[in-house]
């Protein structure tokens, strides 16, 4: 078994549902007491946030390169960003490691395609949505039509992450304003809707629509579980 890099804390929250899935993962694969071999830096997502908000990507990238080097010394084999947001940087990351990265995103965008699914919503953070690294990754590379909120929809899919998700705060007002984008967007054509940030999964998930949802969160997760059993 291979040992799986994480590099998390962006939030903590979320990084905790990636350490449950993969070791449940683990665990369902080999049966017994087995569990995940994993190396995990969690960073102080304080400051990452202020380097988001202050345009300061720079600063960011080099901060989780650092940490990406402890992981990697760590004995990592690979390492998953356990946020989506943070692969605006990816590419700064992956050239501080000698280790390979599993893209989030391309883990997403092989799931849409063994669906057949051709144009998907996607929901994230104001700079996931807005910016091009990540939907436009998808289209480029993978030829999938990705639609975003409109701008009403944007400012409060991004208040709820970090107001609320951030910090493990749950709102039924919230999930029901969240469930109207999602509507919006399959009114538009969207044939599934990305959870493209790794917290949303905390507030929706199949239970709460008939929209077929991709949960990022589970898909790396998947993903990783999966190369750390795949054979050399």
């Amino acid at each position: 078994m291979k040992t799986i890099g994480l590099l998390g804390g962006m939030s903590w929250e979320s990084t905790a549902l990636y350490y449950a899935a993969i070791n449940r993962g683990i665990q369902k694969a080999l049966g017994g007491h087995h569990s995940a071999k994993i190396a995990m830096v969690s960073v102080d997502f304080e400051g990452i946030k202020a380097r988001q908000y202050a345009d300061d990507w720079a600063g960011a990238a080099d901060e989780l390169a650092a940490a990406a080097r402890q992981v990697e010394a760590a004995g990592a084999d690979f390492l998953l960003i356990c946020t989506n947001t943070m692969h605006k940087v990816v590419d700064e990351i992956a050239a501080a490691i000698s280790i390979p990265v599993v893209h989030l995103a391309d883990a997403t965008a092989e799931v849409i395609r063994a669906r057949g699914i051709r144009k998907v919503g996607l929901l994230g953070t104001r700079f996931t949505m807005e910016q091009d690294f990540y939907k436009g990754r998808l289209r480029d590379r993978f030829g999938i039509d990705v639609l975003v909120p409109d701008t009403d929809g944007q400012s409060f899919v991004n208040r709820v992450i970090y107001d609320e998700l951030c910090l493990g705060a749950i709102s039924d007002v919230s999930r029901a304003g969240y469930l109207r984008v999602i509507n919006k967007l399959k009114a538009a054509g969207a044939e599934a809707v990305i959870l493209g940030c790794t917290e949303i999964t905390m507030l929706v998930g199949p239970r709460d629509t008939d929209m077929p949802l991709l949960d990022t969160t589970a898909i790396h997760a998947e993903a990783a579980v999966r190369m750390a059993l795949a054979e050399a």
